[in-house]
């Protein structure tokens, strides 16, 4: 996103994605990958602090 300078968007993924494409995603802008068995509270806490880290100026 960044080379779109569109920093203020947070990339987050989710389902079934296999382990070994995690490093790649991660390393093209993902922050945060959720897969089957999350549980929706920890996700959105997680969420939420980036969205207070990245936007709470």
């Amino acid at each position: 996103m960044s080379a779109l300078g569109r920093e203020d968007i947070i990339v987050i993924v989710g389902g079934v994605i296999p382990h070994q494409d995690y490093d790649y995603l991660y390393e093209h802008g993902a922050f945060a990958i959720f897969g089957p068995g999350t549980r929706i509270p920890e996700a959105a806490m997680k969420i939420m602090e980036e969205v207070n880290r990245r936007f709470s100026e």
